[in-house]
């Protein structure tokens, strides 16, 4: 019996459904709205082919990450395709180039029936809820700093060089602009505005630290041993679980190097032999990594002396830098895997 893969192409207000056979035929095709009972609607026009199937959705964990979810729920097998090996597929068929719903879900569906790298969707997991918790943080932290920024330009109006020091406190912006006279009306409104902001940012000190709390608890909940590495805290250990997911999809730390980006680009040309900085790879992970490795130089750490050892060799405290954030990606790699098997048995 031959196996049926069907290409998904979702989108916010609808998804289009393609079905291929192991040619690569079209079987089928199918658009649906987006609502409450899309996945029973797809379930029921796929059971009509009476063959073994297998789902390929677009980008899993982005548009389409409910509708994965609520199939595998459903018992279905769903395969994630990133958008880049289906934009592949589109650019290099003849016939069915043109960018349109239907022959961008019959891309995914024939990436997703010739490659053999493409991971499968899990169902949810506690690295999914670390990395909604950290998402929620980081933008808490940065809706707090757009309102310190915002206080800070205002409160350039009002005082001559402003508030000469950060403002992670609210008691002294307070008493700030408890000496500040307005002198008309709009003197008047800039200090209503001036307390506005204070009572914003002290709101969202106090989500932030609710927020670290709650990443603590379920960090610790995962049983992870990352917060043993020197400068790894339960907020940076979050944003590393929660953005690497299952640490089996990679085989090697070299891999894994090169997915958090922190595995230098081979540049080399000729007889010159020489690395270029990677730009590529999870810029989230290689952020984390960034945080671990200059809070680790700002002590006596291993990671401390390691870059002490690159500047005496001739590096630049740049390259030396890179250096430091290769090691710590082998480092946590190794934690991740270890985790994996202590908790898998």
């Amino acid at each position: 019996m031959s196996t049926i893969t069907i290409g998904i192409d979702p989108h916010k207000a609808s998804h289009t459904a393609v079905a291929v056979d192991e040619f690569e035929t079209v079987v089928d095709e199918i658009r649906i709205r987006s609502c409450p009972t899309q996945a029973v609607l797809l379930r029921e026009w796929a059971d009509g082919f009476r063959d073994d199937r297998v789902w390929a959705v677009e980008s899993a964990q982005g548009l389409g990450y409910l509708l994965s979810q609520q199939l595998i729920s459903a018992g279905e097998t769903v395969i994630d395709v990133p958008a880049v090996r289906a934009s592949r597929v589109r650019t290099l068929s003849t016939g069915r180039s043109q960018k349109n719903d239907p022959n961008d879900a019959r891309s995914v569906a024939i990436a997703a029936l010739r490659a053999t790298d493409l991971a499968e969707v899990l169902p949810d997991d506690h690295t999914r809820i670390l990395r909604l918790l950290a998402k929620r943080h980081r933008d808490i932290g940065r809706a707090k700093n757009r309102e310190c920024c915002r206080l800070h330009s205002l409160l350039l109006e009002m005082f001559p060089g402003g508030a000469d020091y950060r403002l992670s406190s609210m008691t002294r912006v307070n008493a700030l602009l408890d000496t500040f006279t307005p002198v008309d009306s709009m003197g008047r409104q800039r200090l209503e505005i001036a307390h506005d902001f204070v009572d914003g940012i002290d709101d969202l000190s106090v989500r932030l630290k609710t927020s670290k709390r709650r990443i603590t608890a379920a960090v610790k909940a995962s049983g992870t041993s990352l917060t043993e590495i020197c400068g790894l805290g339960p907020i940076t250990a979050a944003i590393i679980i929660g953005n690497t997911g299952n640490i089996d999809r990679f085989p090697t730390r070299h891999r894994f190097a090169s997915y958090n980006g922190t595995a230098p680009i081979d540049a080399s040309s000729g007889p010159k032999v020489r690395h270029r900085l990677n730009p590529r790879g999870n810029r989230q992970l290689n952020w984390a990594i960034h945080i671990v490795a200059i809070s680790q130089l700002r002590h006596d750490t291993v990671g401390r002396a390691f870059y002490d050892r690159k500047i005496e060799e001739g590096k630049t405290p740049k390259e030396a830098i890179r250096a430091l954030k290769r090691r710590l990606s082998d480092v946590i790699y190794r934690h991740l895997v270890n985790d994996a098997r202590r908790i898998g048995d």
